[in-house]
């Protein structure tokens, strides 16, 4: 099973605020403010400012399978 899905990046790419970041809390994947992740002491996995564009859902699921890989390695 996993961690961070497309719709999970979907998200990410679609939030308004600038600083948002895809994080970890609790074992389950959300998208936030950068700030209030670190209050929480979340486990930051991307930055919406950090992924760029994503044109099609081919490069959406790339993004999420490596963003996956990632949260995985960094013990999550």
């Amino acid at each position: 099973m996993r961690l961070i899905d497309r719709q999970a990046v979907r998200e990410l790419i679609a939030a308004p605020d600038q600083d948002a970041a895809l994080v970890l809390v609790r074992g389950e994947c959300v998208v936030m403010p950068e700030d209030q992740a670190e209050r929480q002491g979340a486990l930051v996995i991307a930055r919406r400012r950090d992924v760029g564009q994503v044109t099609d859902e081919h490069e959406l699921d790339s993004l999420a399978a490596r963003l996956d890989t990632m949260a995985r390695d960094l013990g999550a």
